[in-house]
């Protein structure tokens, strides 16, 4: 009993340094954004500001265009989000319910695409970019975006599906309902939580993509949020810090929320496909 109560008590502080291990950076970032100049250049930094100050958020919207930039980023994310969850849903059912060689070969598919590094992919894109006449467009930011969310929708969704008993789609064929009427009627109202949370996640993903935008996006009126946040470091490198960890600060805000409303989805999605009907 003895053991067991010290090796508990083990795991819960390996999970409480875990825990500020990551909380860390984000709480010196809300810190930060609340500090007067003469603070943040002071030799000894506190935690919490000795005169707490709104004036790096007025700074930082009057610097830089961050309204429009988070517009082009809710637009970017919203529309590459969709998108992906309209062609994962129907792909994700075929996958699940036909597990032929091709589907398995398809699902290995998806898992090996995600270790593809940005870099290795970024030359064909633009250069397909290119020649669509896409560069410095939120289009063909949105396209690169639905590839990207693609895969990872797809092993998602698949895990939903088959945690979906076959047995109301063989009542629906039995009444004389096809596969698109049994996937719309039937399938696709009870993958509305797995729906939503892929969904989710692909405008989380796309909302703090900065790599493919930097690239892509030439002119500051297309620019989204993350590659704005970039224009508070001057060109020797040396960073105009309270204006930038305000703006960094509202940029993380929307990813934070919705990740705490779907973190259990998520896990949820991930475990679905060890779970046999």
């Amino acid at each position: 009993m003895r053991t067991s109560t010290t090796g508990r008590v083990g795991q819960y502080a390996a999970l409480l340094a875990y825990l500020v291990f990551l909380a860390f950076p984000f709480l010196w970032l809300v810190s930060t954004a609340f500090k007067s100049p003469r603070e943040l250049g002071s030799l000894h930094p506190t935690w919490i500001p000795r005169d707490p100050t709104l004036d790096n958020f007025r700074q930082a919207f009057d610097e830089q265009p961050l309204l429009r930039a988070a517009g082009n980023s809710l637009l970017a994310a919203s529309a590459a989000a969709v998108i992906a969850v309209l062609i994962a849903t129907p792909l994700a059912y075929v996958m699940a319910r036909h597990r032929t060689r091709l589907a398995k070969a398809a699902t290995g598919w998806v898992v090996v695409s995600q270790a593809f590094p940005l870099v290795l992919v970024i030359i064909p894109l633009f250069l397909v970019l290119k020649n669509l006449r896409l560069i410095n467009s939120l289009v063909g930011l949105v396209l690169v975006y639905v590839v990207w969310a693609l895969p990872f929708a797809l092993w998602m969704l698949v895990g939903y599906v088959r945690a979906v008993p076959t047995e109301l789609e063989e009542a629906a064929a039995v009444d004389g309902a096809g596969r698109l009427r049994t996937l719309v009627s039937v399938t696709a109202p009870l993958l509305a939580p797995g729906i939503v949370a892929t969904a989710l996640f692909a405008f989380i993903t796309a909302w703090n993509e900065f790599f493919f935008a930097l690239v892509l996006l030439k002119t500051s009126d297309k620019q989204t949020l993350p590659v704005v946040l970039t224009h508070f470091i001057g060109a020797e490198g040396v960073a105009d810090l309270g204006p930038l960890a305000a703006a960094a600060f509202l940029a993380t805000l929307p990813s934070l929320i919705i990740f705490a409303i779907i973190q259990r989805r998520i896990t949820g999605g991930m475990l679905a496909g060890a779970v046999k009907s």
